[in-house]
């Protein structure tokens, strides 16, 4: 499959993912109890002149195919309506948070991927105590819940050391840096840990196959049938499993962030979800879903980087 054939079947993917989830993100609103005017107005409702205010303004006349395709209309143009809460566009209260989201995300990403392809390695390499308590300690963190580790390392690193801040994203560069270290650590620790257990057993698998044991017999350098034979190898499950925990942390985010008290989307979403603002849930779960789905894009793309033997749009 070309190059060119392959991306546009990828970016087709992409937009019907989209669009399906923009019908569904949209008629949450509607397959919620109640009515749309019982959110806008409240449970004690409004005058009959607000009623028909609100329902002009929201076209709550019109059938609910008409109302969809405008609203996808204008998201296309960027336009995510209004707050009914702050009385604000989405589209600026989402554009001042992204950027704090994309970053507790990248750093996470960045802490998986060197920690958990690093000590896995490791343990892979270093059969027997070394190895085996790795994995235990691996397995360990895997099963602590990521709200239970952001408390601890906020009464640890924050509380009792007093090295970190206790919340917020900070004001830029390396304030911001040192206000996202705990987070990114308590959304990447079981992450990392499933990495390390899933990258050991693929270098343990290739270490064992008959074109390293012939290597080995060949006497090459330890360094080039690490790299060459092994782990070049071993990354493309490895791969899989890091592109997929990765897109996850879109989700995790709202966790975190709502324990870090950070201003990103995950916090954003959870307070629109308790005020009924659904202007805004709609808006930011939809940046989301799309933040999830291009990462997994990008990572059908890295296959062909890792090994050229994997055809375009063919997983092994």
């Amino acid at each position: 499959m070309s190059t060119l054939r392959y991306a546009l079947k990828k970016l087709a993917g992409l937009l019907l993912v989209l669009l399906v989830t923009s019908f569904l993100v949209f008629g949450l609103l509607y397959l919620a109890p109640g009515t749309p005017l019982s959110f806008i107005l409240g449970p004690r409702g409004g005058t009959p002149e607000q009623i028909a205010a609100v329902t002009a303004k929201y076209h709550l006349d019109d059938p609910f195919p008409v109302r969809y395709l405008a609203w996808l209309g204008d998201v296309l143009h960027g336009d995510f309506g209004q707050s009914i809460v702050y009385r604000q566009d989405v589209s600026g209260m989402i554009s001042g948070r992204v950027g704090t989201t994309v970053a507790l995300v990248l750093l996470s990403a960045l802490i998986i991927t060197v920690a958990g392809i690093g000590w896995g390695t490791f343990a892979a390499l270093k059969p027997g105590r070394i190895g085996g308590t790795i994995s235990a300690l691996a397995s360990a963190a895997l099963s602590t819940p990521v709200f239970v580790i952001g408390v601890a390392l906020i009464s640890l690193f924050a509380v009792a050391l007093n090295w970190f801040p206790v919340f917020g994203s900070g004001d830029g560069g390396w304030d911001t840096l040192r206000h996202l270290a705990l987070p990114a650590l308590a959304l990447s620790f079981g992450s990392t840990a499933y990495l390390v257990r899933i990258t050991r057993a693929a270098v343990e698998e290739e270490g064992a196959r008959e074109h390293v044991q012939t290597a080995v017999a060949r006497a090459l350098p330890r360094r080039t049938i690490i790299g060459r034979h092994i782990l070049r190898n071993a990354m493309v499950p490895v791969t899989t499993v890091l592109g997929l925990t990765v897109a996850s942390l879109v989700a995790g985010s709202v966790v975190v962030e709502n324990v870090f008290a950070i201003d990103g989307l995950g916090s954003l979403l959870v307070k629109a979800i308790l005020q009924r603002d659904f202007a805004v849930v709609q808006a930011v779960v939809l940046v989301l879903v799309l933040g999830f789905v291009v990462i997994n894009a990008v990572v059908d793309i890295l296959y062909t980087f890792i090994d050229p033997r994997i055809s375009m749009g063919r997983k092994p």
